[in-house]
């Protein structure tokens, strides 16, 4: 069974979902749907990453792209490390 995700867990997962998608970024809708949140806590994630330097939102004709930073690739490299290492003690985050 799967239970629901933490915070944790979100920011990876918008992390990863704007890694794969490189230098061009991923827009809103189709970062809306990969991650699977609701319009208003994909805003209060994104406003928190960018604030954070963990990814950079470009504006442009009225619609957002998402690009991870290189501090984004970092952070999203230590999670899985940690995730790694809690799962090799039977951990769960």
């Amino acid at each position: 069974m799967i239970g629901y995700r933490n915070s944790l867990q979100i920011v990876a997962d918008l992390l990863k979902i704007t890694e794969e998608h490189g230098l061009e970024g991923i827009k809103t809708t189709p970062l809306l749907s990969k991650a699977n949140l609701s319009h208003t806590r994909l805003h209060k994630f994104v406003e928190n990453l960018t604030g954070a330097g963990l990814i950079n939102k470009i504006e442009y004709d009225g619609k957002n792209t998402f690009i991870i930073t290189s501090k984004g690739r970092q952070y999203l490299e230590s999670y899985k490390k940690f995730q790694s290492l809690a799962d090799s003690f039977g951990l769960e985050l």
